[in-house]
């Protein structure tokens, strides 16, 4: 019977019957009778009509989990069938008039049926006009940036500029609707005049985020919702007993498994990948720079058990960062988008950033993480992992005081380096020892969270990276610029390459242009080493090559290089040490 057919289901009893479901989406050890009572009462809730948006949302992500987490078959199939439908449910809320804002919170939009305002960058907006310009548009209601896209269009409206000169509140849209003419979209007419700019991209698009321009995305029953997208998978992991906790992970041990299987996809398959990435994102109001401009010849698939496969990809050279090899991940858990990471990696050491998307996080977040540890070690052959302040709570980040994260990493290992921070975790651990209720007050997390936390690998060497920050050498080069050039980047720069090119004896003329480019952002930092016009030629001959492998296909030999490398590890740890960068 059609859920919208029956009477709205009293608050109360429904409010029961999800935190039922909420309690039994988490398999339990061996307990079939449990998994009879879940498939019962998923039919009881299948055939329930719901009265608000914040109960069926509850529904929706109890759903979602046992997807990505389905202790068997049968009741995988009953999840599938409810969502495969879940649109009607959506639409039987919007035509009696109930309010859908809870569905379409940046921790919960992405719903089928459901529309959203968004701003978005430049790139992400082309990607969505190209691949879902049916339903994308640009949504006037309340712009309040009129003075800028004001000041804009004379770039494409040739005479715009007298009506503006006269009229402080010149009717912008009807010249716009004027000039898209009748077979384009607004949207698609502006896109194209900025992609007409005599510009280059990152150019066009600093004049087009300006405008702060608002998109609304009716998402209708497309399988880009958070509802229907799904990864085709050959084998399902089916859950039969209790999830793993952060208690059965151990890093030491982790790290002594074996290798994870790992394959390159062709372009076409990485595409298709990254494609599928980037509307997981963008549906969930969210954009990141590997997604946004990943390289789609470049992507790997790890296969790290329990129906989890990682994907790691990195970007082009005109998008790489100066020094850092980028990398983004991909988690997908039984064809479910799980959450993404980024990886900053210089020498043995790398800096991740983890996001698992709400709904599962109270999968198995921690093995996951340390199985994503153990692929980045495998890959890119670090020891030492750094975990940033904002990760841990820091930096207004409140989500990440509210559930703890000093403590989840901090039971993974991890630990604080400053010294301040070092004890006041002590501290708080043998309070937490001593009193079983006891809770760190939030005060005292943002305190902990202020500072970055590192693990080191059983191979590692302790306490090398302590006091290390990339920002610490941008900051030591840019001093450099303000007093010796005049703050003249262009001077600072080529200042930097003639020093360089000198000591290592190279020309870079004849190199590719990605690659001279490389040279001189490498160049920056390399002529803050005082030493190194006096290293061996073979240690000059190896700094050309890392700055070439910097614009390869693929930042991977740049890291491979770059761990050949000692005395250069030993300059670039110096510098971006505090001790040093403050002198």
């Amino acid at each position: 019977m059609p859920a919208c057919s029956e009477p709205f289901v009293p608050a109360q009893r429904l409010a029961r019957l999800l935190e039922r479901l909420e309690e039994l989406k988490r398999p339990a050890a061996g307990k079939r009778r449990e998994r009879a009572r879940l498939g019962a009462l998923l039919t009881q809730l299948a055939n329930s009509k719901f009265a608000d948006a914040e109960s069926l949302l509850r529904f929706h992500e109890a759903l979602l989990f046992m997807r990505a987490y389905p202790q068997d078959a049968r009741l995988l199939r009953q999840v599938e069938k409810i969502l495969a439908s879940f649109k009607e449910r959506v639409d039987a809320l919007n035509e009696a008039g109930v309010d859908l804002s809870a569905l379409v919170q940046p921790e919960t939009a992405g719903i089928v049926g459901t529309e959203f305002p968004a701003v978005f960058s430049y790139d992400i907006v082309r990607w969505l006009a190209r691949a879902h310009s049916s339903q994308v548009t640009l949504d006037w209601d309340g712009y309040e940036e009129t003075a800028r896209i004001v000041a804009t269009l004379p770039r494409f409206l040739p005479l715009f500029a007298e009506d503006a000169y006269v009229d402080a509140h010149v009717p912008f849209l009807a010249w716009l609707r004027a000039a898209k003419g009748k077979d384009k979209s607004e949207l698609e007419w502006l896109l194209r005049q900025f992609e007409r700019l005599p510009h280059t991209e990152q150019e066009q698009a600093e004049l087009f985020d300006a405008l702060k321009l608002w998109l609304r995305w009716r998402l209708e029953n497309s399988k880009t919702t958070r509802t229907h997208m799904k990864r085709p998978v050959s084998r399902v992991f089916y859950h039969d007993a209790p999830l793993l906790t952060r208690r059965d992970v151990n890093l030491a041990r982790e790290f002594t498994s074996a290798p994870l299987p790992i394959a390159k996809l062709s372009p076409a398959e990485g595409a298709r990948l990254l494609a599928m990435g980037r509307d997981a994102m963008a549906v969930r109001l969210r954009e990141l720079h590997g997604f946004t401009y990943g390289d789609e010849r470049s992507v790997l698939r790890a296969e790290a058990g329990r129906g989890v496969e990682f994907f790691v990809w990195g970007v082009p050279p005109t998008r790489r960062l100066p020094t850092l090899a980028y990398h983004a991940a991909f988690i997908v858990k039984n064809g479910v988008p799980h959450g993404y990471a980024e990886t900053l990696t210089l020498f043995e050491r790398t800096e991740i950033g983890l996001n698992l998307f709400y709904t599962f996080r109270e999968g198995e977040s921690a093995w996951m993480y340390a199985r994503l540890m153990q692929l980045y070690r495998q890959l890119f052959g670090v020891e030492t992992f750094s975990i940033e302040p904002y990760q841990l709570g820091g930096s207004g980040n409140e989500e990440g005081i509210e559930s703890g994260a000093f403590w989840f990493y901090r039971k993974l290992g991890f630990r604080p380096v400053r010294p301040e921070l070092a004890a006041l975790c002590e501290r708080e651990e043998r309070k937490i020892a001593a009193r079983r209720e006891y809770r760190t007050p939030a005060r005292t997390l943002r305190r902990l969270a202020s500072g970055h936390m590192l693990y080191e690998a059983p191979d590692a060497q302790p306490g090398q990276w302590d006091q290390f920050h990339v920002r610490h050498i941008g900051l030591a080069a840019t001093r450099l610029m303000g007093q010796r050039f005049s703050g003249d980047a262009t001077r600072a720069r080529r200042h930097a390459v003639a020093v360089v090119s000198h000591a290592l004896g190279i020309d870079t003329a004849e190199w590719p242009a990605a690659a001279q480019h490389a040279f001189s952002d490498l160049a920056l930092v390399w002529s803050l080493i005082p030493d190194l016009a006096r290293w061996t030629a073979d240690e000059k001959k190896a700094l050309a090559l890392i700055a070439r492998a910097k614009a390869s296909a693929d930042e991977l030999k740049y890291i491979r290089l770059l761990h050949r490398h000692l005395r250069l590890r030993a300059a670039i740890i110096k510098l971006g040490s505090i001790s040093y960068s403050l002198q």
